[in-house]
C-alpha cells in the first residue's frame, strides 16, 4: 500500500491539511462549483472530501450535501463545521454505499484521482448521479501542486540523481484533457467539458521556520535527513529572495460532464 492510499496517514495529516492545503484547494473547489447550477433542492455528493473544501462551499449555497472520505480524521473535520444541511460519512469512494441516481451533482476535487482504482471511482460517481445531473472532477495537470510542486522542483535542483515520489496513476492518466474526456465517457458520463485553471499558492516565507508543517505530508520530505531538509529550506528562501510571499503557480483541469 502506498502512503496516499492509507487512511491512517490522512487521519494524522488532517490538521496540517486543513491549515495549509484546504484554503488553496478551496479556490479550485469554488471554481468547480461555479460551473454547476445548484439550488436549495439540489442533492450534492462530495467524494473524497478531505477537510471539505467543496462540501462546505456547496452547503453555503443551501444545497443538501453529503461528504464522504475513507479517512475518519478528515470526516471529523467536516462534521465539526456543524452545518445543518451537510452530512459527512466514512466511505470508500471506490464502492459507494449509496443508491443509484441519488444525486443531482457529484464532485471530486483532487480526490478520485488518488484512488488505487480511480476508474472504479469515476464509475461509482456516474452510478450515483441522476440522469441529467452532473459529475465534476478536478485533477492536477503537472507534478502535483503548491508545496508538493515546490518540493519536487527543489529536489530536482539539489538532488537530481534521486527519484521523487511517483504521482498517483490517476493523476498521470488524467493530466491530458483528451484522455480525461475519454475516461469520463467510459465511466458513464457524456459531453465532458474540460477547462484549465491556474491559481498561485502563496507560500508565506515565514512558514519555512516550521518546514514540517509545509512539507510534512510528502514522502519526498520524510525521506530526507536533517542536512538535506536544511538545504531544501535554504533553496526555498533563495527562490523567494526578499519577497515575503513566494507564489507557486499550480495548474488543474476541471471537468464537468453530464449523466
Amino acid at each position: 500500500m502506498r502512503e496516499f492510499e492509507n487512511p491512517d496517514r490522512w487521519d494524522k495529516a488532517a490538521e496540517h491539511y486543513e491549515q495549509t492545503a484546504h484554503p488553496f484547494t478551496a479556490r479550485f473547489a469554488e471554481a468547480a462549483l461555479a460551473r454547476v447550477p445548484l439550488s436549495e433542492q439540489s442533492r450534492v455528493l462530495d467524494v473524497a472530501t478531505g477537510t471539505g473544501a467543496l462540501a462546505l462551499a456547496a452547503a453555503r449555497t443551501g444545497a443538501q450535501v453529503l461528504a464522504v472520505d475513507f479517512s475518519p480524521g478528515m470526516v471529523a473535520r467536516v462534521t465539526a463545521a456543524g452545518l445543518p444541511n451537510l452530512d459527512a460519512e466514512v466511505m470508500d469512494g471506490q464502492a459507494l454505499a449509496l443508491p443509484d441516481a441519488g444525486f443531482d451533482a457529484v464532485f471530486s476535487i483532487f480526490g478520485v484521482i488518488m484512488f488505487p482504482d480511480w476508474r472504479r471511482g469515476l464509475a461509482e460517481m456516474a452510478r450515483v448521479t441522476r440522469p441529467g445531473g452532473h459529475g465534476v472532477v478536478a485533477t492536477w495537470q503537472e507534478q502535483g501542486a503548491a508545496t508538493f510542486l515546490l518540493l519536487g522542483q527543489i529536489r530536482r535542483t539539489l538532488f537530481p540523481e534521486r527519484e521523487s515520489m511517483a504521482m498517483p496513476d490517476g493523476v498521470k492518466a488524467l493530466g491530458d484533457p483528451d484522455a480525461f474526456a475519454r475516461e469520463l465517457v467510459a465511466a458513464g458520463f457524456q459531453m465532458p467539458r474540460i477547462e484549465r485553471v491556474v491559481f498561485d499558492y502563496e507560500l508565506d516565507v515565514a512558514m519555512l521556520d516550521e518546514p514540517d508543517t509545509l512539507f510534512g505530508m510528502s514522502p519526498d520530505w520524510a525521506s530526507l535527513n536533517a542536512e538535506d531538509k536544511a538545504a531544501v529550506v535554504a533553496e526555498a528562501r533563495r527562490m523567494a529572495g526578499a519577497r515575503p510571499i513566494l507564489p507557486i503557480p499550480s495548474t488543474a483541469l476541471i471537468a464537468v460532464a453530464e449523466r
